[in-house]
């Protein structure tokens, strides 16, 4: 007996999984507002050097501003003030003829940076002056946010599998709003990092719990849905968050504001049940069978409550121990397991780099921040919803190797485009968004599919912690440009290719139960083969028949 046969019987997508559905929606589009956040409160003004100290007594204050910063502060290439340099004296002669420039030495930015509050009332970046030879620690916020995320999805995603779904998505769910909201309140850089750090790793446990919970309640026919809808909230997420940045231009304020959400998913998470799967996998019969008769009553499957019986639930399938403790060790102790986590691995982490690396590059293109990254967040919707499609008519493999491939032509590109084309390439850089996010949409499920229960949040977990390896870099990424204009876009166009490659080598998943133990996995794969082996002798010995 199959777990599959006990959802046939009280409904596998009734009431009660959208309920599920939708309290998990509550927790998660929060979670992209963070994961973007650094698009907006490391957001990097307009500036060029404070030169008061330059101030004489006599000519230059009888200057205008505009007449000052022509004396004081050199010019780009581009005919832009310089953001890092400064003339270590006023030059007047500069009122007379703007160009004449030649020998006249300058010097780094002396007594700080003066910012253009337009468009930011106030960010990090002009709280802490992290510009010019400080350029690196603003992309380091980003970072060291992600490392934290690193490590939480393995915390998590390891202790949820000992304890539980539910209990450890209520500890993500008030450690995240605690460590975010300190961290609005942060008074020195060191300060901000540390919090931000713990907010990644609490806040990164609602993705993949929730996602596993949803899966791990619906059949077969709707995996593909609660995983498009599940994506979907990360869309809301993004396209809510150019709202929120748009109307609150205070980086504090504004990290406040995207936490705020998860005071309601704290509220109903008392409606949130227990994955029954990893209940039986655990022999704790009693309550799976309460919440099952739950789902069965919810579903209007009343007559379906008398199969529910703790001893035909005992029959489903379960080989292995019921009181063994797994862990990550799980992962790699057989052969199977190992290739499985191995790939699963190497592509999350080339997923992770192209999407966001391609989503922290709103300002690469020079176009307006917030509708860049508004047309960013409109471009999944039609990209996931696509997916649901093309999940069933060409496979979980297929789709995602196809969206990786689509995703890497249009980094490619951008590398032959010229910069001065800034909406061409950022036209491009939107459709390559689009099949990235496909991309992460089509693994989430692939793989929350691939790993059997008794360590499928232990793999999901794992998965995360490459993701966001893959996250942590992709900020550093962008710093190449200083080495070469579009070395970035290659990194992430090469990351995309191996992404694809990978992705190749997996079975696939579509119209398959979810395997429940580890051995399903290793006969699995035996069968799989087989199966193939099978076909390859039936075609060759018709080819030979032919001839």
């Amino acid at each position: 007996m199959k777990f599959e046969n006990v959802l046939a019987d009280i409904d596998g997508c009734g009431r009660f999984q959208i309920m599920i559905i939708v309290l998990s929606f509550l927790g998660r589009f929060t979670l992209p507002c963070h994961f973007m956040l650094s698009n907006f409160v490391s957001a990097v003004p307009s500036h060029h050097c404070d030169t008061s100290s330059l101030d004489d007594g006599g000519m230059f204050m009888n200057l205008s501003q505009a007449e000052r910063l022509i004396v004081s502060v050199p010019l780009e290439q581009d005919g832009t003030p310089s953001s890092c340099r400064m003339f270590p004296e006023p030059q007047y002669h500069l009122l007379l003829n703007s160009s004449n420039v030649t020998d006249v030495a300058t010097v780094p930015c002396q007594n700080g940076w003066v910012y253009d509050n337009s468009t930011f009332k106030s960010t990090i970046t002009s709280q802490w002056d992290l510009v010019c030879d400080r350029r690196s620690k603003n992309k380091a916020t980003a970072t060291i946010f992600f490392i934290g995320v690193m490590f939480g999805a393995m915390t998590f995603g390891s202790l949820s599998d000992r304890y539980g779904r539910r209990n450890l998505l209520l500890v993500s769910y008030v450690s995240a709003m605690l460590f975010a909201v300190a961290s609005a309140f942060s008074t020195s850089y060191v300060m901000f990092t540390v919090l931000r750090f713990f907010t990644g790793f609490c806040i990164t446990g609602i993705v993949i719990i929730s996602t596993v919970l949803s899966v791990e309640w619906v059949d077969i026919e709707h995996r593909k849905l609660v995983g498009v809808i599940d994506s979907l909230s990360w869309t809301t997420g993004n396209i809510l968050l150019t709202g929120f940045a748009y109307l609150v231009n205070e980086w504090r304020l504004l990290m406040v504001c995207v936490t705020s959400p998860l005071i309601m998913a704290i509220i109903t998470w008392r409606w949130v049940p227990e994955s029954a799967r990893w209940l039986i996998a655990n022999g704790k019969l009693e309550q799976a069978q309460m919440y099952l008769k739950k789902c069965a009553k919810m579903n209007r499957r009343d007559q379906s409550i008398h199969l529910l019986e703790t001893e035909k639930l005992s029959t489903i399938v379960m080989t292995e121990k019921q009181d063994r403790a797994y862990s990550y060790l799980d992962l790699i102790r057989t052969p199977k397991m190992r290739k499985l986590a191995l790939r699963t691995g190497i592509l999350w982490f080339c997923i992770a780099t192209t999407y966001y690396g391609i989503s922290f590059n709103i300002a690469g293109f020079g176009l307006n921040l917030y509708l860049t990254q508004l047309v960013y967040a409109l471009i999944e919707l039609p990209a996931k919803i696509s997916i649901y499609y093309f999940l069933d008519k060409f496979g979980r493999r297929s789709t995602e190797t196809g969206a990786l491939v689509f995703a890497g032509t249009c980094l490619g590109i951008n590398i032959v485009l010229k910069g001065t084309q800034s909406v061409a390439r950022t036209v491009v850089a939107i459709i390559g968004k689009g099949f990235s996010a496909a991309s992460f949409s089509t693994v989430v499920l692939y793989s929350s599919e691939l790993y059997p229960t008794v360590v499928r949040q232990n793999g999901m977990g794992y998965n995360s912690f490459m993701a966001r390896f893959g996250v942590a870099v992709a900020p550093l990424i962008l710093l190449l440009d200083d080495v070469w204009k579009e070395l970035p876009q290659v990194v992430l166009c090469s990351s995309a290719v191996i992404g694809a490659i990978v992705a190749r080598t997996l079975p696939e998943t579509r119209d398959r139960s979810l395997p429940e133990t580890i051995e399903d996995i290793e006969q699995q794969v035996e069968l799989l083969q087989t199966a193939r082996n099978l076909e390859e002798n039936t075609l060759n010995n018709r080819c030979y028949a032919l001839t």
